[in-house]
């Protein structure tokens, strides 16, 4: 009979299995909307792709330790970016797996535009202001091309905004009001895009080309290690003692995972695929499990080490380290991932969470050391590879030069216990992989530079910050309202890193104007540029969670805006008061860092509070009072000033008296009973 049973079971198991398979699957096609659906090809059209993607990854990672002139390396990096995008995305989807002859009409025209820009040498560069024909021709075809690749990738909606950008230089003089300018007939724009330093080839593509690639590929080598695996079973074995392990699990590895890849979409399908299963088992509902995994996604884009790419971006608009980055976003991370540990906490009280199956087997604190113990006996020296990179940056070196070096260290981490050929295989595939993976960035980072050429040559910027201030009535609190929800709108439509520059030259100057110090403004946009990973209707790593989990996707996007909500609540504190600046270790005028201190404390005390109010549950469950001021407590906390401090700590311990007094008048009433 029991084995009847066993045998019965059987089947269901397996048509989970096989459910959850389809599940993964599904959500796998997220990170293509994201990353774009690339074409597989075989023999030897396959050959000559990969002898390119790896021959990119080479030229780059020489780049990094040469001297490469500037206006040789942007230019190849389109032009290497522009032909292995037509050979390897499609132009529909009904194309996919098929060169067609058209695609290889546009990457020959891609590659003709830049062997006539590199032939032409200083010459070249110098008639920028009055070009030739054959230049302009060229120039046309070149944006064109840019815009063609951008769609691609990411959609339409990068393409099209490009456009009106472009409408936008030529329709100056028929514009109203503050709109206006004396606008630019094609020459001029694309001597411009094309022929300077500042468009096509500005600060975006340079960027593109000097950063983001040689972090791509050190992310690449990472997983061709084993890293990425040995990360997840690594937070596995460490949090699996309390019935909140597999959510504090969930929090650990997409720190662990999420820092090298900078990909929320794809750090969330990787830790769902594994994580959810036990979540399940554990208890959690689906929409909340997906917005968890979301939310831990969405991680990935703001931790140390590497951050999104946009973080690059900040570094060289600003003109300052990219280790200064780095440590102006270690407050904020630590705040953010301290409150989806205290939702975790919270959950497993609110769900009535228990262990997974397996946790328990990890849940003895002798058996649980000795696991983590063996595992770093083993393979303890991925962490080597994680951290060689902050290492070689505090030592000194350059950002480029740091992850060149961090990258050699990775690559010879693949060879350990491996043979020789499997090994050599596994640099080969990362080479590979690094220079595939960024593609779609350096497509977007392409066509983002036309529209930072446009605002530069029409002032928009400026035009923009004036009227933004004007509708605000100069009042800071409402032009970083306005700002904050103006970035929150363009990222509805177009990709983090795209997001970021495109306000960050239209709407940065209205914060700057108003004396928010320059990398205050810059990091308030970046933060409110990653909310784009979980805003509908471009929400793709609540979407790609909800593939996983089978829950509603909105209702898990809202899921995960709960979960991220009260971390995001402290970018105002860098830009509404002076001590705000702390949060970014600055310290603030006329303070020292116990104020710094201070700030910090205050903001994790009202995001708990604003986490235990959105969760609706303190020590049991809240009132609507309770949660209402729960959460001014926590907003008034999280506001760096002595008035609203007090304010804050006053609405908590009411919240919490009547929290507790409601809790005892109920035991006593049914002791009563």
């Amino acid at each position: 009979m029991a084995n009847d049973q066993a045998q019965s079971s059987l089947p269901r198991e397996s048509e989970a299995d096989a459910l959850f398979e389809q599940q993964v699957k599904k959500a796998e096609e997220f990170i293509a909307q994201e990353e774009g659906v690339t074409n597989r090809h075989h023999g030897w059209l396959g050959a000559l792709i990969t002898l390119l993607l790896v021959g990119m990854s080479l030229f780059h990672l020489y780049a990094a330790y040469s001297i490469v002139p500037t206006a040789v390396l942007r230019p190849v990096h389109v032009g290497l970016m522009l032909v292995l995008t037509f050979l390897l995305f499609p132009v529909g989807a009904r194309f996919r797996d098929r060169v067609m002859w058209f695609d290889i009409v546009l990457l020959l025209l891609g590659a003709a535009s830049i062997a006539y820009l590199l032939a032409g040498g200083d010459d070249f560069w110098d008639r920028n202001s009055e070009p030739a024909a054959i230049d302009i021709w060229m120039g046309l075809a070149l944006i064109v091309l840019v815009l063609e690749a951008a769609r691609r990738t990411t959609g339409w909606v990068m393409p099209l905004v490009v456009m009106l950008f472009i409408c936008y230089a030529y329709l100056g003089p028929w514009l109203p009001g503050q709109w206006a300018h004396r606008g630019y007939d094609t020459a001029s724009i694309v001597g411009v895009m094309y022929m300077t330093l500042e468009g096509i080839f500005g600060t975006a593509i340079d960027v593109s080309a000097t950063l983001i690639i040689l972090f791509t590929i050190y992310g690449a080598f990472l997983q061709q290690s084993g890293a990425g695996k040995f990360f997840l079973d690594f937070s596995f074995a460490a949090l699996g003692s309390k019935p909140s392990g597999v959510g504090r699990t969930v929090v650990l590895s997409s720190f662990l995972l999420g820092g090298p890849s900078g990909s929320g979409v794809a750090t969330t399908v990787t830790i769902g695929s594994v994580a959810y299963p036990m979540m399940k088992r554990a208890g959690y509902d689906p929409a909340a499990a997906g917005g968890l995994l979301a939310a831990g996604g969405l991680g990935a884009i703001i931790s140390p080490p590497v951050l999104g790419a946009a973080a690059f971006l900040i570094a060289e608009f600003l003109k300052i380290s990219y280790t200064a980055v780095l440590l102006m976003s270690v407050i904020p991370t630590l705040l953010y991932y301290f409150s989806l540990l205290l939702m975790v906490e919270l959950d497993s009280r609110r769900y009535r969470l228990r262990l997974a199956d397996g946790d328990a087997a990890v849940g003895q604190p002798r058996s649980r050391a000795a696991v983590l113990l063996g595992m770093m006996r083993r393979q303890g020296y991925h962490f080597l590879s994680l951290l060689s990179i902050l290492a070689f940056m505090l030592a000194g070196f350059s950002p480029s030069m740091s992850v060149f070096w961090a990258t050699v260290v990775t690559a010879a981490t693949v060879f350990v216990g491996r043979p020789v050929r499997q090994a050599l295989r596994g640099v080969w595939q990362a080479l590979r992989d690094g220079s595939l993976q960024m593609l779609n960035v350096a497509a977007t980072c392409a066509a983002a530079g036309l529209i930072v050429g446009i605002v530069a040559k029409t002032g928009l910027g400026l035009k923009f910050s004036n009227i933004v201030i004007s509708y605000a009535g100069g009042d800071l609190f409402l032009t970083a309202l306005f700002t904050a929800l103006v970035v929150w709108v363009v990222g509805l439509a177009v990709p983090v890193t795209a997001s970021y520059i495109i306000c960050a030259v239209i709407a940065a100057p209205a914060l700057i104007k108003l004396g928010v110090p320059d990398y205050a403004a810059h990091m308030f946009i970046f933060y409110y540029a990653v909310l784009s990973e979980v805003s509908p209707p471009t929400a793709l790593a609540p979407f790609a969670a909800a593939a996983i989990t089978g829950a509603d996707p909105y209702k898990t996007t809202l899921q995960s805006w709960k979960y991220t909500m009260p971390a995001f609540v402290v970018p105002f504190m860098f830009v509404l008061t002076p001590d705000g600046v702390g949060l970014l270790l600055k310290t603030p005028p006329g303070g020292d860092w116990s104020q710094v201190a201070w700030i910090g404390a205050s903001a994790c005390i009202g995001i708990g509070a604003i986490a235990a109010g959105l969760q609706g549950w303190l020590f049991q469950r809240c009132v609507w009072v309770e949660r209402l001021l729960l959460m001014a407590g926590g907003l008034a906390l999280v506001y760096p000033h002595p008035v609203s401090d007090a304010a804050g700590f006053g609405l908590l311990v009411a919240a919490v008296v009547i929290h507790v007094v409601r809790l005892r008048f109920a035991k006593a009433a049914v002791v009563k009973i």
